[in-house]
């Protein structure tokens, strides 16, 4: 115990000091004045593209919790899609690399799908005469596929780079390899796009170099083909955020607040945001929350942040597009649960959420799922449960790969005092 209750108080007074000078009593209101003046719609300050803006009409709803989760799902089939990682390790030789592991799981299940995994080990290294194989190879009886991919090189953000391309090559090569046993949905674990890479246009003269390479370039394209190949054969796609991290609303909101000197929002992102708008109180938890139904928001067209490269208005990396480039735009929807405090956003391409029954049942069978699990839809919990890669798998991984490079792994000290693996 390195903390006494009298350094308990302490932390406490000091909050409560704090919270005298902080009041979120008037954040609904700006939350709902935002809600209702600024979303229909919200355009950037140079009066361009609107950054989003209301698909159908703008509403809040709720849906009774006991009532919709005992509802038919619209999809007789959903199949969900999932990819971890060991994430970035660096050895002592000099070697970045990260592995990714993907899985495509189905509700109601097939362990012969399930059998099938990819797996992408993408390195970084200074050593310009090192040769890796580039191609697909099989094992497991044909149910693995496995690539090796040098990455790019680059003076920083080596590891975020190797986790990127190994991640997203991992989970797009793997949905385009088994598009075809989707018949009814199909929900990514995260975004519809690979944010981190579209990112990369928007970051610092390096990473913006990186972006109009060829293997960057290359994991973009696989999410375009997906879309393509699901909007072909008329199979909605769709995309399931547990961790929203998009601040597109409070980003412009809080530029249109400064031209016109109304101060600062509230919010540091958009998630903060919905969360006052959808949180309903006088309930019957600890915190005051009604819980007795999930609340959501209507579906919305984002043309900001990295959601612009996908859009009619930015280039997708140069990649060429076979459909009308709004097909491809992000679309999304906030879903709140008091159960447990989380908000989630659903994403969908343009291509299917501009007729209103597809979005309406995207809608419906997501609230009932959620409302059913408590938390991630079925499908999607079964791909992260294969895809997962534990603490104690990491580091089992990592200690493999020392032996097999000859090279230990660069350790830190919070590796020694945390005992990394343990536990888990």
């Amino acid at each position: 115990m390195t903390l006494d209750p009298v350094h308990v108080d302490d932390i406490a007074s000091m909050a409560g000091a704090i919270a005298t000078s902080v009041d979120d009593a008037d954040h609904d209101d700006i939350a709902r004045t935002v809600w209702e003046q600024w979303l229909d719609p919200l355009r950037s300050t140079d009066g361009g593209l609107p950054v989003v803006e209301a698909l159908g009409d703008q509403q809040l709803y709720a849906a009774a919790i006991d009532d919709v989760a005992l509802a038919d799902s619209p999809f007789p089939t959903v199949h969900g899609l999932d990819s971890g990682t060991i994430n970035p390790t660096t050895f002592k030789n000099g070697l970045v690399l990260d592995v990714a592991h993907a899985a495509m799981a189905s509700d109601p299940s097939n362990l012969d799908l399930h059998r099938h995994r990819s797996i992408v080990m993408t390195v970084h290294t200074r050593d310009r005469t090192a040769h890796f194989d580039d191609e697909w190879y099989r094992s497991d009886e044909g149910y693995g596929r496995r690539r090796v991919l040098r990455a790019p090189r680059v003076s920083k953000y080596a590891e975020g780079v190797v986790h990127a391309l190994s991640l997203y090559l991992a989970e797009s090569s793997h949905a385009l390899e088994h598009a075809e046993k989707v018949d009814d949905l199909l929900l990514l674990d995260g975004p519809l796009y690979p944010k981190e890479l579209l990112s990369w246009q928007d970051r610092d003269a390096e990473l913006r170099d990186l972006a109009r390479e060829a293997k960057p370039k290359q994991v973009v394209e696989n999410y375009v083909r997906l879309v393509e190949h699901f909007v072909e054969r008329d199979v909605p796609l769709a995309g399931f955020v547990k961790n929203p991290a998009a601040k597109n609303v409070v980003k412009t909101v809080q530029k249109h607040f400064r031209e016109t000197g109304g101060g600062d929002v509230p919010w540091i992102d958009d998630t903060s945001f919905f969360v006052h708008l959808l949180e309903r109180g006088d309930g019957v938890d600890h915190e005051g929350r009604e819980t007795n139904a999930l609340t959501f928001t209507n579906w919305f067209v984002s043309r900001g942040g990295a959601d612009r490269q996908l859009s009619a208005d930015g280039d997708a990396f140069g990649i060429d597009r076979e459909l009308d480039p709004e097909a491809y735009t992000v679309t999304f929807f906030v879903l709140y649960d008091p159960r447990t405090d989380v908000c989630y956003r659903v994403e969908a391409p343009y291509a299917f959420t501009k007729d209103p029954d597809v979005r309406e049942n995207l809608m419906h069978h997501l609230v009932r799922d959620v409302a059913a699990e408590r938390g991630p839809p079925k499908a999607i919990a079964k791909a992260d449960e294969l895809a997962r890669v534990s603490g104690v798998e990491k580091a089992a991984l990592r200690r493999k790969l020392e032996e097999t490079l000859s090279s230990g792994s660069m350790r830190t000290y919070d590796d020694v005092r945390w005992h990394e693996g343990e536990g888990e």
